[in-house]
Protein backbone atom coordinates (compact mmCIF):
# COMPACT_ATOMS: atom_id res chain seq x y z
CA UNK A 1 0.00 0.00 0.00
CA UNK A 2 1.38 3.29 -1.06
CA UNK A 3 1.93 5.76 1.99
CA UNK A 4 2.83 8.58 0.03
CA UNK A 5 0.21 9.44 -2.51
CA UNK A 6 1.70 12.46 -4.35
CA UNK A 7 4.53 14.89 -4.59
CA UNK A 8 5.48 18.59 -5.95
CA UNK A 9 8.31 20.58 -6.53
CA UNK A 10 6.91 24.16 -6.54
CA UNK A 11 8.47 27.67 -6.71
CA UNK A 12 8.71 29.41 -3.23
CA UNK A 13 7.78 33.35 -4.41
CA UNK A 14 4.83 32.67 -6.44
CA UNK A 15 3.78 29.30 -6.16
CA UNK A 16 4.18 27.92 -9.47
CA UNK A 17 4.37 24.12 -10.23
CA UNK A 18 7.44 22.86 -11.77
CA UNK A 19 6.97 19.40 -11.50
CA UNK A 20 4.71 16.82 -9.59
CA UNK A 21 3.84 13.09 -9.90
CA UNK A 22 1.39 11.36 -11.74
CA UNK A 23 -0.31 9.95 -8.97
CA UNK A 24 -4.08 10.65 -9.18
CA UNK A 25 -6.98 9.32 -6.92
CA UNK A 26 -10.85 9.41 -6.61
CA UNK A 27 -10.43 10.23 -2.59
CA UNK A 28 -12.72 12.96 -1.82
CA UNK A 29 -10.60 13.46 0.82
CA UNK A 30 -7.52 13.72 -1.36
CA UNK A 31 -8.72 15.70 -3.85
CA UNK A 32 -9.96 18.27 -1.21
CA UNK A 33 -5.39 17.91 0.16
CA UNK A 34 -4.92 18.95 -3.39
CA UNK A 35 -6.75 22.14 -3.50
CA UNK A 36 -5.10 23.17 -0.07
CA UNK A 37 -1.86 22.16 -1.40
CA UNK A 38 -2.28 24.71 -3.80
CA UNK A 39 -3.53 27.13 -1.43
CA UNK A 40 -0.33 26.04 0.49
CA UNK A 41 1.80 26.98 -2.30
CA UNK A 42 0.94 30.26 -2.88
CA UNK A 43 1.46 31.24 0.77
CA UNK A 44 5.04 29.37 1.50
CA UNK A 45 6.83 32.51 2.23
CA UNK A 46 4.91 33.08 4.89
CA UNK A 47 5.86 29.75 6.41
CA UNK A 48 9.27 28.12 8.22
CA UNK A 49 12.14 26.19 6.64
CA UNK A 50 9.66 22.73 7.18
CA UNK A 51 6.04 22.41 8.10
CA UNK A 52 2.77 19.60 8.46
CA UNK A 53 -0.83 20.26 7.96
CA UNK A 54 -2.42 17.65 9.38
CA UNK A 55 -6.33 15.88 8.35
CA UNK A 56 -7.97 13.05 9.87
CA UNK A 57 -6.27 10.39 7.32
CA UNK A 58 -3.91 12.27 5.24
CA UNK A 59 -1.36 14.82 5.97
CA UNK A 60 0.41 17.70 3.69
CA UNK A 61 4.19 17.94 4.31
CA UNK A 62 6.81 20.55 2.51
CA UNK A 63 10.58 21.19 2.90
CA UNK A 64 11.68 24.61 1.44
CA UNK A 65 15.04 25.86 0.44
CA UNK A 66 16.88 27.67 -2.18
CA UNK A 67 13.80 29.03 -3.64
CA UNK A 68 11.87 25.83 -4.29
CA UNK A 69 9.98 23.90 -2.12
CA UNK A 70 9.30 20.15 -2.57
CA UNK A 71 5.76 18.81 -0.56
CA UNK A 72 3.78 15.80 -0.68
CA UNK A 73 0.59 14.55 0.57
CA UNK A 74 0.68 11.05 2.60
CA UNK A 75 -1.24 8.79 4.60
CA UNK A 76 -0.98 10.25 8.28
CA UNK A 77 -0.40 7.08 9.61
CA UNK A 78 3.36 7.13 8.00
CA UNK A 79 6.09 8.74 9.73
CA UNK A 80 6.82 12.39 9.76
CA UNK A 81 10.50 11.53 9.73
CA UNK A 82 10.15 10.07 6.60
CA UNK A 83 8.30 12.29 4.94
CA UNK A 84 10.89 14.13 5.35
CA UNK A 85 13.80 12.05 4.72
CA UNK A 86 11.55 11.69 1.27
CA UNK A 87 10.98 15.60 0.64
CA UNK A 88 14.93 16.61 1.47
CA UNK A 89 16.17 13.39 -0.64
CA UNK A 90 13.82 15.22 -3.62
CA UNK A 91 15.04 18.77 -2.98
CA UNK A 92 18.93 16.79 -3.66
CA UNK A 93 17.78 15.54 -7.04
CA UNK A 94 16.12 18.45 -7.81
CA UNK A 95 18.69 20.91 -6.83
CA UNK A 96 21.42 18.79 -8.63
CA UNK A 97 19.06 18.32 -12.11
CA UNK A 98 18.62 22.64 -12.55
CA UNK A 99 20.21 25.20 -11.63
CA UNK A 100 18.81 28.36 -9.49
CA UNK A 101 18.89 31.22 -12.51
CA UNK A 102 16.41 28.38 -14.59
CA UNK A 103 14.24 28.06 -11.69
CA UNK A 104 14.21 31.68 -11.58
CA UNK A 105 13.55 32.46 -15.04
CA UNK A 106 10.61 29.22 -15.36
CA UNK A 107 7.26 31.68 -16.56
CA UNK A 108 4.78 28.37 -17.74
CA UNK A 109 3.13 25.75 -14.83
CA UNK A 110 5.19 22.47 -15.13
CA UNK A 111 8.44 23.67 -16.70
CA UNK A 112 10.36 21.02 -15.34
CA UNK A 113 7.99 18.42 -16.96
CA UNK A 114 11.26 15.33 -17.08
CA UNK A 115 11.43 15.71 -13.76
CA UNK A 116 8.42 14.35 -13.03
CA UNK A 117 10.19 10.57 -13.72
CA UNK A 118 12.70 11.16 -11.02
CA UNK A 119 9.32 12.44 -8.61
CA UNK A 120 7.84 8.92 -9.22
CA UNK A 121 10.51 6.90 -8.47
CA UNK A 122 12.01 8.12 -5.63
CA UNK A 123 8.31 8.01 -4.70
CA UNK A 124 8.42 4.31 -5.28
CA UNK A 125 11.35 4.23 -3.13
CA UNK A 126 9.81 4.91 -0.05
CA UNK A 127 6.94 3.46 -0.63
CA UNK A 128 8.28 0.21 -1.04
CA UNK A 129 10.45 -1.91 1.57
CA UNK A 130 12.07 -3.92 -0.75
CA UNK A 131 13.33 -0.87 -2.52
CA UNK A 132 17.20 0.71 -1.77
CA UNK A 133 17.09 3.12 1.39
CA UNK A 134 16.97 6.44 1.18
CA UNK A 135 20.47 8.03 0.96
CA UNK A 136 19.02 10.54 3.50
CA UNK A 137 20.19 9.45 6.91
CA UNK A 138 17.01 8.86 9.03
CA UNK A 139 18.72 8.82 12.67
CA UNK A 140 20.15 12.08 11.56
CA UNK A 141 16.86 13.36 10.48
CA UNK A 142 15.40 12.22 13.39
CA UNK A 143 17.75 14.54 15.98
CA UNK A 144 17.13 17.28 13.88
CA UNK A 145 13.29 16.59 14.09
CA UNK A 146 14.14 16.70 18.42
CA UNK A 147 16.11 20.21 17.70
CA UNK A 148 13.77 22.05 14.99
CA UNK A 149 10.74 20.15 15.16
CA UNK A 150 8.35 20.93 11.80
CA UNK A 151 5.67 23.94 12.09
CA UNK A 152 2.46 22.35 12.68
CA UNK A 153 0.02 24.76 10.08
CA UNK A 154 -3.88 24.09 10.73
CA UNK A 155 -6.08 24.54 7.65
CA UNK A 156 -8.18 27.69 9.54
CA UNK A 157 -4.24 29.86 9.44
CA UNK A 158 -3.73 28.43 5.84
CA UNK A 159 -6.93 30.21 4.75
CA UNK A 160 -6.67 33.10 6.78
CA UNK A 161 -3.12 33.91 5.31
CA UNK A 162 -4.30 33.23 1.76
CA UNK A 163 -6.80 35.65 2.07
CA UNK A 164 -4.05 38.34 3.97
CA UNK A 165 -1.21 37.79 1.18
CA UNK A 166 -3.94 38.38 -1.80
CA UNK A 167 -6.02 41.28 -0.01
CA UNK A 168 -9.13 39.22 0.82
CA UNK A 169 -9.40 39.84 4.17
CA UNK A 170 -12.72 40.70 5.28
CA UNK A 171 -13.03 45.05 5.99
CA UNK A 172 -15.13 45.53 9.08
CA UNK A 173 -17.15 48.90 7.85
CA UNK A 174 -18.87 51.23 9.77
CA UNK A 175 -21.56 53.36 10.40
CA UNK A 176 -20.59 56.85 9.58
CA UNK A 177 -22.58 59.36 12.51
CA UNK A 178 -24.91 60.72 10.69
CA UNK A 179 -25.06 64.56 10.73
CA UNK A 180 -27.76 66.25 11.60
CA UNK A 181 -28.49 70.60 10.44
CA UNK A 182 -28.50 73.10 12.79
CA UNK A 183 -31.92 74.50 13.19
CA UNK A 184 -31.77 78.09 11.50
CA UNK A 185 -31.47 81.42 13.72
CA UNK A 186 -33.62 84.22 13.74
CA UNK A 187 -31.28 86.35 12.47
CA UNK A 188 -30.31 84.19 9.42
CA UNK A 189 -34.69 83.77 9.17
CA UNK A 190 -34.59 87.67 8.50
CA UNK A 191 -31.68 87.70 6.51
CA UNK A 192 -33.08 84.71 3.95
CA UNK A 193 -36.50 86.84 3.85
CA UNK A 194 -34.84 89.95 3.00
CA UNK A 195 -32.76 88.70 0.11
CA UNK A 196 -35.71 86.63 -1.37
CA UNK A 197 -37.87 89.86 -1.34
CA UNK A 198 -34.30 91.97 -3.08
CA UNK A 199 -34.17 89.09 -5.45
CA UNK A 200 -38.02 89.04 -6.54
CA UNK A 201 -38.29 92.82 -6.49
CA UNK A 202 -35.01 92.95 -9.06
CA UNK A 203 -36.23 90.14 -11.38
CA UNK A 204 -39.66 92.53 -11.84
CA UNK A 205 -37.49 95.76 -12.51
CA UNK A 206 -35.58 93.78 -14.81
CA UNK A 207 -38.68 92.07 -17.27
CA UNK A 208 -40.08 95.75 -17.35
CA UNK A 209 -36.62 97.17 -18.41
CA UNK A 210 -36.23 94.35 -21.17
CA UNK A 211 -40.22 94.96 -22.36
CA UNK A 212 -39.26 98.70 -22.49
CA UNK A 213 -35.67 98.43 -23.88
CA UNK A 214 -36.62 95.80 -26.54
CA UNK A 215 -39.60 98.14 -27.50
CA UNK A 216 -37.91 101.16 -27.57
CA UNK A 217 -34.30 100.44 -29.20
CA UNK A 218 -31.48 98.02 -28.62
CA UNK A 219 -29.32 99.66 -26.68
CA UNK A 220 -30.80 98.95 -22.97
CA UNK A 221 -29.17 94.91 -22.82
CA UNK A 222 -26.09 96.50 -20.56
CA UNK A 223 -29.26 98.06 -17.99
CA UNK A 224 -30.89 94.55 -18.05
CA UNK A 225 -27.55 92.64 -17.13
CA UNK A 226 -27.12 95.67 -14.76
CA UNK A 227 -30.43 94.62 -12.68
CA UNK A 228 -30.02 91.06 -13.51
CA UNK A 229 -27.00 90.78 -11.79
CA UNK A 230 -28.25 91.62 -8.37
CA UNK A 231 -30.83 89.00 -9.10
CA UNK A 232 -28.66 86.15 -9.40
CA UNK A 233 -26.59 87.52 -6.19
CA UNK A 234 -29.82 87.62 -4.41
CA UNK A 235 -30.67 83.93 -5.61
CA UNK A 236 -27.03 82.51 -5.01
CA UNK A 237 -26.76 84.22 -1.35
CA UNK A 238 -30.49 81.97 -0.73
CA UNK A 239 -28.94 79.27 -2.05
CA UNK A 240 -26.29 78.78 0.08
CA UNK A 241 -28.42 79.85 3.38
CA UNK A 242 -30.10 76.58 2.55
CA UNK A 243 -26.90 74.81 2.37
CA UNK A 244 -25.26 75.65 5.29
CA UNK A 245 -25.62 73.20 8.12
Amino acid sequence: MSMILFACVVRIRDGLPLSASSDFHLDPQFLECRKRLKILSSVLTQYPERGTARERDLSIHFHTSGGVACACIALSSYPAVMAFCFLEELHSKFAASYHATSVSLASRPYAFLEFDSVIQKTQNQFNHTNCAQPKIDVAKMQEDFRLRPPALVSWEDMELVNRMVNGWAEVHLETAPACRMQPVSPLGILSLVLNIMCGALNLIRGVHLAEYSLQEDHQGIGNIVAFLLPFMSCFGLITGRFQQP
